[in-house]
């Protein structure tokens, strides 16, 4: 499997609550629903679309309690995104959970247990929200593509997507992409560490 991370990011890399002021209220966040204004229908489309090549979800325990809490309860044939979230293998990274409530879950105990599952399938595992699963993952070099929505806003506080120490990353842009609304498309893979070289004037680059 690919392990493809997405995330909501604001232009200060905050990814705390980006759909309703009460989604993650955690260290008395008060900002949340930043993305909510910015949602259109090219970003409802590439996000289904997104979602639509996954083969399984792979979340961090709070982002599981809280999709699990959710989504079972949005039924409407029309919605795009929940027959897909709702009917895909779900697979929780956790030391304390002993099974899931949202069907079909599996408890993963380690990232041991997560590149095991990449080992064993094709297609897509995508990581959603679960920032602090998404840094780990990434620092563990198991990140294959990440694909970040940018809203067009600065918060100036609200847990950020890689405020948790780690290795430098390199990314490589394969795509971008700008809604009229705003937000920003962008798909990376990964390539290894981050690299650095010495400045050695314009005229270098001429």
């Amino acid at each position: 499997m690919r392990l493809v991370l997405t995330e909501f990011v604001t232009l200060d890399g905050v990814s705390q609550g980006p759909g309703s002021p009460t989604e993650d209220t955690t260290d008395d966040f008060t900002r949340g629903g930043w993305l909510v204004p910015y949602i259109d229908e090219l970003f409802v489309r590439r996000t289904a679309e997104w979602l639509e090549q996954a083969d399984g979800l792979l979340l961090g325990r709070r982002t599981y309690d809280a999709f699990a809490r959710d989504w079972p309860q949005i039924t409407d044939p029309d919605d795009p995104y929940a027959d897909r979230m709702n009917s895909l293998p779900k697979y929780v990274v956790s030391s304390t959970l002993t099974a899931g409530t949202w069907h079909p879950t599996t408890v993963l105990r380690s990232l041991d247990d997560v590149e095991e599952l990449k080992r064993q399938a094709d297609g897509e595992l995508q990581v959603h929200g679960s920032a602090r699963l998404g840094n780990a993952l990434l620092k563990a070099g198991a990140v294959d593509l990440m694909r970040l929505v940018v809203a067009p806003t600065v918060l100036g506080s609200g847990r950020r997507l890689f405020e948790q120490p780690g290795d430098a990353a390199g990314l490589r842009l394969k795509a971008q992409e700008a809604t009229p609304s705003g937000l920003l498309l962008l798909e990376y893979e990964t390539v290894g560490a981050a690299p650095v070289a010495e400045y050695e004037g314009v005229t270098a680059y001429l």
